[in-house]
Protein backbone atom coordinates (compact mmCIF):
# COMPACT_ATOMS: atom_id res chain seq x y z
CA UNK A 1 0.00 0.00 0.00
CA UNK A 2 1.24 3.48 -0.86
CA UNK A 3 2.73 5.34 2.08
CA UNK A 4 0.70 8.37 3.16
CA UNK A 5 2.37 11.70 3.90
CA UNK A 6 1.41 14.01 6.77
CA UNK A 7 2.63 17.62 6.83
CA UNK A 8 3.10 19.04 10.34
CA UNK A 9 3.17 22.86 10.53
CA UNK A 10 4.00 24.02 14.07
CA UNK A 11 6.63 26.37 15.46
CA UNK A 12 7.14 24.33 18.64
CA UNK A 13 9.92 21.85 17.88
CA UNK A 14 9.14 19.45 20.78
CA UNK A 15 5.57 19.05 19.49
CA UNK A 16 6.76 18.46 15.94
CA UNK A 17 9.25 15.85 17.13
CA UNK A 18 6.63 14.02 19.21
CA UNK A 19 4.15 14.01 16.34
CA UNK A 20 6.79 12.91 13.84
CA UNK A 21 7.90 10.04 16.10
CA UNK A 22 4.37 8.74 16.61
CA UNK A 23 3.21 9.21 13.02
CA UNK A 24 6.35 7.55 11.66
CA UNK A 25 5.74 4.64 14.02
CA UNK A 26 2.27 4.32 12.46
CA UNK A 27 3.82 4.07 9.00
CA UNK A 28 3.36 7.63 7.74
CA UNK A 29 5.94 9.79 6.02
CA UNK A 30 6.22 13.17 7.78
CA UNK A 31 7.09 16.61 6.39
CA UNK A 32 7.95 19.43 8.83
CA UNK A 33 7.52 23.19 8.74
CA UNK A 34 8.12 25.66 11.56
CA UNK A 35 6.46 28.75 10.08
CA UNK A 36 3.39 29.46 8.03
CA UNK A 37 5.07 30.52 4.80
CA UNK A 38 7.23 27.39 4.63
CA UNK A 39 4.26 25.23 5.52
CA UNK A 40 2.15 26.76 2.76
CA UNK A 41 4.91 26.15 0.23
CA UNK A 42 5.20 22.49 1.24
CA UNK A 43 1.42 22.07 1.23
CA UNK A 44 1.09 23.37 -2.32
CA UNK A 45 4.19 21.75 -3.81
CA UNK A 46 4.58 18.42 -1.99
CA UNK A 47 0.88 17.42 -2.06
CA UNK A 48 0.65 15.79 1.39
CA UNK A 49 -2.31 13.52 2.16
CA UNK A 50 -3.15 15.38 5.37
CA UNK A 51 -2.00 18.54 7.19
CA UNK A 52 -1.67 19.20 10.92
CA UNK A 53 -1.73 23.00 11.16
CA UNK A 54 -1.00 25.13 14.22
CA UNK A 55 -2.86 28.45 14.53
CA UNK A 56 -0.12 30.59 16.09
CA UNK A 57 2.74 30.62 13.59
CA UNK A 58 5.47 33.10 12.58
CA UNK A 59 5.48 34.72 9.12
CA UNK A 60 1.88 33.66 8.41
CA UNK A 61 -0.72 32.48 10.92
CA UNK A 62 -2.56 29.19 10.57
CA UNK A 63 -5.85 30.80 9.55
CA UNK A 64 -4.21 32.48 6.56
CA UNK A 65 -2.35 29.29 5.65
CA UNK A 66 -5.62 27.37 5.76
CA UNK A 67 -7.38 29.95 3.60
CA UNK A 68 -4.65 29.90 0.96
CA UNK A 69 -4.51 26.10 0.90
CA UNK A 70 -8.26 25.92 0.39
CA UNK A 71 -7.95 28.12 -2.68
CA UNK A 72 -5.91 25.35 -4.31
CA UNK A 73 -6.56 22.06 -2.53
CA UNK A 74 -9.15 20.02 -0.60
CA UNK A 75 -6.51 18.11 1.41
CA UNK A 76 -7.78 17.27 4.94
CA UNK A 77 -6.61 19.87 7.51
CA UNK A 78 -6.63 19.35 11.27
CA UNK A 79 -5.94 22.60 13.09
CA UNK A 80 -3.99 22.64 16.37
CA UNK A 81 -4.61 25.50 18.76
CA UNK A 82 -3.72 26.50 22.30
CA UNK A 83 -6.65 28.89 22.33
CA UNK A 84 -9.90 28.03 24.08
CA UNK A 85 -12.03 30.73 22.51
CA UNK A 86 -14.93 29.28 20.52
CA UNK A 87 -14.54 31.97 17.85
CA UNK A 88 -11.08 30.67 16.92
CA UNK A 89 -12.37 27.15 16.45
CA UNK A 90 -15.30 28.33 14.36
CA UNK A 91 -13.06 30.58 12.25
CA UNK A 92 -10.81 27.65 11.38
CA UNK A 93 -13.81 25.58 10.31
CA UNK A 94 -15.27 28.49 8.36
CA UNK A 95 -11.99 28.77 6.44
CA UNK A 96 -12.23 25.11 5.46
CA UNK A 97 -10.44 23.11 8.17
CA UNK A 98 -11.87 19.63 8.63
CA UNK A 99 -11.17 19.33 12.33
CA UNK A 100 -9.38 20.96 15.26
CA UNK A 101 -7.73 19.89 18.49
CA UNK A 102 -6.91 22.09 21.47
CA UNK A 103 -3.50 21.87 23.11
CA UNK A 104 -2.59 20.04 25.22
CA UNK A 105 -3.98 17.04 23.35
CA UNK A 106 -3.66 13.29 23.52
CA UNK A 107 -1.25 12.02 20.87
CA UNK A 108 -3.27 8.81 20.73
CA UNK A 109 -6.47 10.73 19.96
CA UNK A 110 -4.73 12.89 17.37
CA UNK A 111 -3.31 9.81 15.66
CA UNK A 112 -6.78 8.26 15.65
CA UNK A 113 -8.19 11.35 13.95
CA UNK A 114 -5.43 11.29 11.35
CA UNK A 115 -6.26 7.66 10.60
CA UNK A 116 -9.99 8.39 10.44
CA UNK A 117 -9.57 11.26 7.97
CA UNK A 118 -7.27 9.27 5.71
CA UNK A 119 -9.46 6.17 5.92
CA UNK A 120 -12.52 8.20 5.00
CA UNK A 121 -10.75 9.53 1.91
CA UNK A 122 -9.79 5.99 0.86
CA UNK A 123 -13.31 4.67 1.35
CA UNK A 124 -14.87 7.51 -0.62
CA UNK A 125 -12.47 7.20 -3.52
CA UNK A 126 -13.01 3.43 -3.65
CA UNK A 127 -16.78 3.79 -3.56
CA UNK A 128 -16.63 6.35 -6.38
CA UNK A 129 -15.25 3.86 -8.90
CA UNK A 130 -18.57 2.47 -10.14
CA UNK A 131 -20.65 3.30 -13.18
CA UNK A 132 -22.18 6.66 -14.05
CA UNK A 133 -25.83 5.89 -13.28
CA UNK A 134 -25.08 4.89 -9.71
CA UNK A 135 -22.73 7.80 -9.07
CA UNK A 136 -24.98 10.75 -9.84
CA UNK A 137 -27.73 12.25 -7.70
CA UNK A 138 -30.03 14.85 -9.24
CA UNK A 139 -32.21 16.94 -6.96
CA UNK A 140 -33.85 20.14 -8.16
CA UNK A 141 -31.12 22.26 -9.73
CA UNK A 142 -28.33 20.30 -8.01
CA UNK A 143 -26.32 17.52 -9.63
CA UNK A 144 -24.02 15.58 -7.30
CA UNK A 145 -21.43 13.53 -9.18
CA UNK A 146 -19.83 11.10 -6.72
CA UNK A 147 -17.30 9.77 -9.21
CA UNK A 148 -15.90 13.21 -9.99
CA UNK A 149 -16.39 14.67 -6.49
CA UNK A 150 -18.30 17.47 -8.15
CA UNK A 151 -21.44 19.45 -7.41
CA UNK A 152 -23.18 21.57 -10.02
CA UNK A 153 -25.94 24.08 -9.49
CA UNK A 154 -27.82 25.10 -12.61
CA UNK A 155 -24.94 23.71 -14.64
CA UNK A 156 -22.25 25.68 -12.81
CA UNK A 157 -19.60 23.89 -10.74
CA UNK A 158 -19.82 24.72 -7.02
CA UNK A 159 -16.53 25.34 -5.20
CA UNK A 160 -16.77 22.77 -2.43
CA UNK A 161 -14.32 21.16 -0.01
CA UNK A 162 -13.95 17.40 0.41
CA UNK A 163 -15.63 17.43 3.83
CA UNK A 164 -18.53 19.53 2.56
CA UNK A 165 -18.93 17.12 -0.33
CA UNK A 166 -18.88 14.10 1.98
CA UNK A 167 -21.58 15.61 4.20
CA UNK A 168 -23.78 16.54 1.24
CA UNK A 169 -23.34 13.12 -0.34
CA UNK A 170 -24.14 11.29 2.90
CA UNK A 171 -27.36 13.23 3.43
CA UNK A 172 -28.41 13.16 -0.23
CA UNK A 173 -27.99 9.39 -0.46
CA UNK A 174 -30.57 9.01 2.33
CA UNK A 175 -33.10 11.78 1.61
CA UNK A 176 -35.70 12.70 4.22
CA UNK A 177 -33.88 10.68 6.89
CA UNK A 178 -33.02 12.80 9.92
CA UNK A 179 -29.51 12.46 11.37
CA UNK A 180 -28.38 13.81 14.71
CA UNK A 181 -25.18 15.85 14.79
CA UNK A 182 -23.47 13.03 16.70
CA UNK A 183 -24.49 10.53 14.02
CA UNK A 184 -23.14 12.79 11.27
CA UNK A 185 -19.83 13.16 13.11
CA UNK A 186 -19.53 9.40 13.38
CA UNK A 187 -20.52 8.65 9.79
CA UNK A 188 -19.00 11.57 7.89
CA UNK A 189 -15.99 12.46 10.02
CA UNK A 190 -15.41 8.85 11.03
CA UNK A 191 -15.05 9.26 14.79
CA UNK A 192 -16.73 10.70 17.84
CA UNK A 193 -16.17 14.30 18.87
CA UNK A 194 -16.99 13.74 22.54
CA UNK A 195 -20.07 15.94 22.40
CA UNK A 196 -18.55 18.82 20.40
CA UNK A 197 -21.00 19.18 17.52
CA UNK A 198 -20.21 22.73 16.39
CA UNK A 199 -18.22 21.25 13.51
CA UNK A 200 -21.41 19.91 11.90
CA UNK A 201 -23.25 23.21 12.28
CA UNK A 202 -20.43 25.19 10.69
CA UNK A 203 -20.06 22.76 7.80
CA UNK A 204 -23.82 22.83 7.17
CA UNK A 205 -23.73 26.63 7.17
CA UNK A 206 -20.88 26.65 4.63
CA UNK A 207 -22.76 24.18 2.44
CA UNK A 208 -25.95 26.21 2.54
CA UNK A 209 -24.08 29.34 1.49
CA UNK A 210 -22.87 27.46 -1.59
CA UNK A 211 -25.88 25.41 -2.71
CA UNK A 212 -28.94 27.29 -1.45
CA UNK A 213 -30.51 30.30 -3.16
CA UNK A 214 -31.39 31.65 0.28
CA UNK A 215 -29.28 30.06 3.07
CA UNK A 216 -31.72 31.48 5.63
CA UNK A 217 -34.57 29.55 3.98
CA UNK A 218 -32.83 26.36 2.84
CA UNK A 219 -34.38 24.08 0.25
CA UNK A 220 -32.00 21.13 0.44
CA UNK A 221 -30.37 20.80 3.88
CA UNK A 222 -33.13 21.18 6.43
CA UNK A 223 -32.85 21.56 10.19
CA UNK A 224 -35.10 19.44 12.37
CA UNK A 225 -35.13 21.57 15.49
CA UNK A 226 -33.79 19.77 18.53
CA UNK A 227 -32.78 16.71 16.49
CA UNK A 228 -30.43 17.32 13.56
CA UNK A 229 -30.45 17.65 9.77
CA UNK A 230 -31.89 15.95 6.72
CA UNK A 231 -31.74 16.31 2.92
CA UNK A 232 -34.94 17.43 1.26
CA UNK A 233 -35.07 15.78 -2.17
CA UNK A 234 -36.62 18.44 -4.35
Amino acid sequence: MEQRTVLVIDDEQPIVEILKFNLTKEGYSVLEAYDGATGLDLALNKNPDLILLDVMLPRMDGFEVCRKIREKSSVPIIMLTAREEEVDKVLGLELGADDYMTKPFSVRELTARVKANLRRMTIDKTSASGTDANNIIVSGDLVINMERYEVKKRGQVVDITLREFELLKFLAMQPEKIFTRESLLENVWGYEYYGDVRTVDVTVRRLREKIEDDPGMPRYIITKRGVGYYFNKA
